[in-house]
């Protein structure tokens, strides 16, 4: 079917914008972190992204779903574009400005009294992505997927660099020559804080790119058009809260649950150490989340692009089924070779790696329920998709408040994948209720069971020899592939080549 494979290509393309900048990340920023940070201060900057992503989905209010939502059905799609534009600018810019007057208060809220300025740097950076996210919604709208990748690996590439200049070059130049003009750019007192500047820094590059593409079109305001896009936005904001809730309120709420033995002489630098610990190992998993977010780029406008063919729910069904293949496989690839995956990290950090299965199972189910929430979205059912993730949202606090005090960062971990397992058993239920896809159960539990139960019988195995272990596992990777390929390979050439 030529649809799957445009969905196919047009996921490889975005995975060129997502795919390579969390790469970068992950093989640069990651390993440069936790080994140029201790463990405490990259709890400081785990935490605080924890709160940008929260605050990210509050800015852009369910905009960029609406945006190709209203767009699809609208003969003048800039008047979408410029009033959902618009929509942005005032409300990214306000929280900016507020932000920045009431520093000091928010920064002794949450614990970091002695540091204004990361507040300011970090409202910042969360208010220019979010009046972005629209000029980059409309480049996939109009499947200029090339210019959005480029912008975006030139964004992150940009980031890191600055990282590394701020970070490693000017210490280690002003060290050599101390009267250098470097003494201008860089002050060491500021740390982890230049990992913000770095950010801060990107995000106005992204803005300057981005500027043709936001002023090509000739702006209007269309005040009953926002309106109506509102009421179609405001409960996929609380989806998207709720979600925020369930990926990111463990490390929100970790340093005020975990207990700290007594014996600890700094309680905050051990809360945020074991954070760090916590957060590097979520890192670990970032084969599946970028798979996932690349997909989630290419396949949200391709949905709803393709809901008025008459094969659409089998098409749906399909894409599900294979989905949850690639995702399996990466959770092998992961835990098969997690002895090569660990060295990503610094080795302060590699007490937590005991978690990376439980994280990459909680994505697997993320990335299915990001597929089933398609039932609601087509349906113009979105109150549904806030109540499913209120749902989780409860499960995570809960779990949180009662696991984390007990087994720490675990019990952080295992939160987050029931969280997301309740989620998933109730949209599907209400998805078999209002808009019925037929998915190919048997095998997806098949596959599923096949896949966990090799991972299992890897750990259960003792290995005299490390290479004997990698041999194993490529043996067990392999079998993986071969079972899925030869059950698949007459029913997928049958129906999409």
């Amino acid at each position: 079917m030529r649809a799957l494979k445009n969905l196919a290509g047009q996921t490889l393309i975005y995975g060129l914008g997502t795919i390579i900048p969390r790469l970068l990340n992950y093989l640069l920023l990651t390993p440069f972190y936790t080994r140029i940070f201790i463990e405490d201060q990259y709890g400081v900057i785990s935490e605080l992204y924890a709160y940008a992503a929260f605050l990210f989905v509050l800015l852009t209010y369910g905009m960029e779903t609406t945006y190709f939502r209203f767009a699809e059905n609208e003969k003048h799609p800039s008047r979408i574009f410029s009033t959902s534009l618009s929509a942005l600018f005032l409300t990214s810019s306000g929280f900016i400005i507020l932000i920045s007057i009431f520093a000091d208060p928010v920064s002794h809220l949450i614990k970091y009294p002695e540091h204004p300025e990361y507040i300011i740097l970090m409202a910042s950076i969360i208010g220019i992505d979010a009046f972005l996210s629209i000029p980059f919604a409309n480049l996939r709208f109009r499947n200029k997927s090339l210019r959005f990748a480029a912008i975006r690996i030139i964004s992150v590439v940009a980031n890191i660099l600055f990282n590394f200049f701020f970070l490693v070059f000017c210490p280690a130049y002003l060290d050599n020559n101390p009267d250098s003009f470097i003494s201008i750019l860089y002050n060491p007192d500021i740390g982890v804080g230049y990992a913000f500047i770095s950010n801060f820094l990107a995000s106005l590059i992204t803005l300057i790119l981005l500027l043709p593409d936001i002023f090509k079109i000739r702006f209007s305001f269309d005040p009953s058009l926002l309106r109506r896009m509102l009421v179609y936005s405001l409960p996929l904001m609380i989806v998207g809260l709720a979600g925020m809730i369930n990926e990111v309120s463990d490390k929100i709420m970790f340093r005020f649950l975990l207990h700290v033995p007594a014996h600890i002489q700094n309680p905050e630098a051990y809360s945020l150490a074991q954070l760090g610990i916590y957060s590097a190992n979520f890192k670990l998993a970032v084969l599946m989340t970028i798979f996932i977010q690349m997909f989630r780029y290419a396949a949200e406008p391709f949905f709803f692009s393709q809901a008025k063919q008459k094969d659409a729910k089998e098409l749906y069904a399909s894409v599900m089924k294979y989905f949850i293949i690639f995702c399996l496989l990466i959770f092998l690839l992961v835990n098969l070779y997690i002895d090569l995956f660990k060295y990503f990290i610094g080795r302060e950090y590699r007490t937590g790696l005991h978690i990376v299965p439980v994280v990459l199972s909680a994505n697997l189910l993320l990335g299915i329920l990001f597929n089933l929430s398609i039932w609601y979205k087509l349906t113009d059912r979105t109150r549904f998709g806030a109540l499913i993730a209120l749902s989780g949202s409860i499960v995570t606090i809960g779990l949180n408040l009662l696991l984390v005090p007990v087994f720490g960062y675990s019990g952080a971990a295992w939160a987050h994948f029931f969280c997301n397992l309740t989620m998933v058993a109730i949209s599907y239920v209400l998805c078999r209720k209002f808009y019925p896809i037929p998915y190919d159960l048997k095998h997806i539990f098949l596959y599923i069971g096949l896949a966990y139960s090799l991972f299992f019988i890897s750990i259960s195995i003792h290995y005299p020899e490390i290479h004997l272990k990698y041999i194993f596992n490529t043996i067990l990777f392999f079998a993986f592939a071969g079972i899925v390929f030869a059950s698949e390979r007459k029913n997928f050439i049958a129906k999409y080549l």
